[in-house]
């Protein structure tokens, strides 16, 4: 049966649960059976509200999924998410047109693709009206194996009819939800971690590297050599107490996802605190 074959036989059937819960499950299985995809999750963004699952698998020879930590904090420092947001880019890609220069080297790269056991990456950002879009995440998990370039032309070429379907299923995601941005206050806590510690230049070059910039990137970013990002980087683990990326990294996600009512500011300050003595009752 040619891919065209496929692709109406799969709309037929895919057209009449708009709307219903199985839509997303039926979604996922037409998009495999077009190309060979190994893990695919579907990620709702309302306007102001934290990420929603839709639709997961747990990657192939794991016990467990870590959307969970990504869901409370981790999204922040996704390309796609970063793409849609911040870029305003919506549409099919490839994780390499979104992801920053030596992005595979930092901390959220080897953090979070490779517990997923991502080889390559492609999905869709869709926007839902307002702030809200879709995130569907098309993953390679074998060795070796990334979307050859047939199989990337077929799902960019299907783009329109996803982009419609979606937009008709998540239609209530892309009104407002929440009075309480959740999403602008967890921006603002990234902006402003490290701040109460670090100097102006020292806190924007961990933001960079949290953003899965390399020493080259964050140079080039900040306008200073790299010996100078080294520098300011030295510094900064020294005053966190820290001594990798990967410590970094976690740190940042500690402290954002202790934080309860976060309202501004570095959230270091509350995380660092040392606990306060419970008092005696007097007798």
């Amino acid at each position: 049966m040619s891919t065209l074959a496929q692709f109406s036989m799969h709309l037929a059937s895919l057209i009449p649960v708009v709307g219903q819960p199985e839509f997303p499950a039926m979604l996922i299985r037409m998009l495999k059976q077009l190309v060979p995809i190994d893990d695919a999750t579907i990620l709702a963004y309302p306007p102001a509200d934290l990420p929603i699952i839709e639709y997961f698998e747990v990657p192939t020879g794991s016990t467990h999924s870590n959307l969970g930590q990504f869901v409370k904090g981790a999204f922040l420092l996704d390309p796609y998410y970063l793409a849609a947001t911040r870029d305003q880019k919506y549409g099919f890609f490839r994780l390499q047109a979104l992801s920053p220069t030596g992005f595979k080297e930092g901390e959220y790269y080897k953090s979070w693709y490779r517990s997923c056991g991502y080889q390559d990456e492609c999905g869709y950002l869709i926007l839902l009206g307002g702030e809200g879009f879709i995130n569907i995440a098309l993953g390679k998990t074998g060795h070796s194996t990334f979307f050859t370039k047939p199989q990337i032309a077929i799902l960019e070429a299907i783009c329109p009819t996803i982009e419609i379907l979606c937009q008709r299923h998540w239609l209530e995601f892309g009104a407002q939800s929440n009075p309480v941005n959740l999403r602008a206050r967890m921006h603002a806590a990234l902006d402003a971690f490290g701040s109460s510690l670090l100097t102006e230049r020292e806190a924007q070059v961990i933001n960079l590297v949290l953003h899965g910039h390399s020493t080259k990137s964050v140079a080039e970013r900040l306008s200073i050599s790299m010996e100078t990002v080294k520098l300011h980087r030295k510094h900064a683990y020294a005053k966190l107490e820290i001594g990798s990326q990967a410590e970094l990294f976690f740190l940042f996600l500690d402290s954002l996802m202790s934080a309860n009512n976060y309202q501004g500011g570095d959230t270091l300050v509350a995380y660092l605190k040392p606990p306060q003595p419970r008092s005696e009752p007097d007798e």
